[in-house]
């Protein structure tokens, strides 16, 4: 009987399987994504800011050709607290992975029983048994469920790779940044000397009658100016610092040392054209992939409204004590199909259904909002770039002009052909015009890196998301 009952359980599971397997429908892509949600947008050939055509590289930290930074980024992605909340989001999807495909699998439970008078039991009922229960997936819901699981974690690590570039942009631009303030630091030194140099001559000039007093009060004035010029940049020196250690999970001791040489940025960026930003950009992709996890769990709900179909099986034995167990085999299996209807629920489902449809309106409002987001970043940093790259050789010209005036001036001082107030003018600005280039210079690495990030490039060539953007 136990053969018999084994078998006839088994034909009624190859019936049920055969009613499952039905196809599941597919989340939009990018492109449909684009026709729904960005039907006013016309994405030209090419980037109108400029920009040259080519494959977008994956290597960008490297492109700066600065062994030190290419350390720091890498200690960066080694220890901030940031990614490892990252990562920590991504374990906890990926454990919503495994608890949605658990339920496409038989659930199996051991009960175990043992009575008696000492124990208060007056059955005397003694025995186990195994039970088993599986639902048909006919419908696809938790195939549904578990795609969205699956799309949920995509998203995470798309989002994971998106914090790990910005993370190392952030650490290129503090180190630019850091660069830049040592190098203000050095330009106000300078000044200091040349006031000193100015206070020495005034003080001279005033000894033999060719100066008056005031000549050296001005100096000496110019020069605390100056003073306190330096104290003021070498507190942003130490403010940069203490960013960047806390970026590389340091304690913030502003120890870091700086360099006083400025990376390159004299190869030209391959920007690629604004629709392939769609497929490269992390925070795109992941917006996508949010999309298709909205769409399978709109899905699921409705799914949810058909009837269920379960196959269950048990294997038990049990004896009493007390009783006698009349017409029984032990142990004994058994094998049933069950079906749940849903009748009436007062609307929940439906309103399930309705809200996950929302989610999945809301999710496809922010891919389109992150698009074109990512293309006014493009846009912005090519302009940026260009305009600061055309700078930098005006105002070293500048620079070249005005020191050419201060020595001219300085000279008519000397002989006495004007006071002291119109030396100090001109070192002022001087001043100014090289203070002025450090930070275009410091600027123009900060876009290039605002550039390579809106362009979605990887800082490293181990960074793709290639598997992430499909399925």
């Amino acid at each position: 009987m136990l053969h018999s009952r084994m078998r006839s359980g088994s034909m009624l599971a190859l019936v049920v399987l055969g009613l499952a397997g039905c196809s599941l429908k597919t989340a939009p892509e990018s492109a449909a994504l684009q026709t729904d949600n960005l039907s006013n947008v016309v994405l030209p050939g090419g980037w109108k800011a400029g920009g040259m055509p080519g494959d977008v590289r994956n290597d960008w930290i490297a492109g700066f050709n600065d062994p030190v930074l290419a350390s720091l980024v890498n200690e960066a992605l080694l220890f901030n607290l940031d990614l490892r909340a990252s990562a920590a989001r991504i374990e906890q999807a990926a454990a919503g992975v495994k608890a949605a495909g658990a339920q496409a699998v038989p659930a199996v439970d051991f009960l175990g029983r043992k009575g008696g008078k000492l124990g208060g039991d007056g059955s005397g009922l003694n025995g186990w048994m195994i039970s088993a229960s599986w639902e048909i997936d006919v419908w696809g819901r938790v195939r549904y469920a578990r795609r969205s699981a699956e799309d949920q974690f995509a998203s995470t690590q798309a989002d994971m790779a998106a914090a790990r570039q910005s993370i190392a942009a952030l650490v290129a631009k503090g180190w630019f940044l850091a660069t830049e303030a040592s190098l203000q630091r050095q330009l106000a030194r300078q000044m200091i000397t040349s006031t000193d140099q100015s206070v020495k001559l005034a003080g001279d000039r005033f000894r033999i009658g060719a100066a008056s007093e005031s000549d050296v009060v001005q100096a000496r004035a110019d020069r605390q100016g100056y003073l306190d010029a330096e104290k003021q940049l070498d507190l942003a020196y130490v403010k940069a610092l203490r960013s960047l250690e806390m970026l590389l999970g340091r304690y913030p001791a502003a120890e870091l040392k700086t360099t006083d040489t400025w990376p390159r940025v004299d190869m030209p960026v391959e920007a690629g054209v604004p629709s392939e930003l769609l497929e490269r950009r992390p925070d795109i992709v992941a917006a996508q992939r949010r999309v298709a996890a909205a769409f399978n769990s709109t899905q699921e709900a409705q799914m949810a409204r058909l009837p269920r179909i379960s196959l269950t099986a048990g294997l038990s034995s049990i004896t009493s004590e007390l009783f006698v167990l009349k017409d029984r085999d032990n142990p004994i299996a058994g094998a049933g199909l069950s079906m749940l209807i849903p009748l009436f629920r007062g609307g929940a489902l439906q309103a399930q259904v309705d809200a996950r449809t929302a989610e999945q309106n809301l999710a496809a409002a922010q891919w389109a909002q992150t698009a074109m987001k990512a293309f006014n970043e493009v846009e912005s940093a090519l302009a940026e770039e260009a305009t600061l790259r055309q700078r930098e050789p005006i105002i070293d010209a500048q620079i070249r002009e005005a020191q050419r005036v201060l020595e001219f001036q300085n000279t008519r001082y000397r002989v006495g052909n004007t006071d002291l107030r119109s030396v100090t003018q001109q070192q002022m600005a001087v001043y100014a015009v090289r203070s002025t280039l450090l930070r275009v210079q410091a600027e123009r690495r900060v876009q290039r890196v605002n550039l390579l990030l809106a362009l979605g490039g990887a800082w490293d060539r181990s960074e793709n998301l290639a598997s992430s953007s499909k399925r």
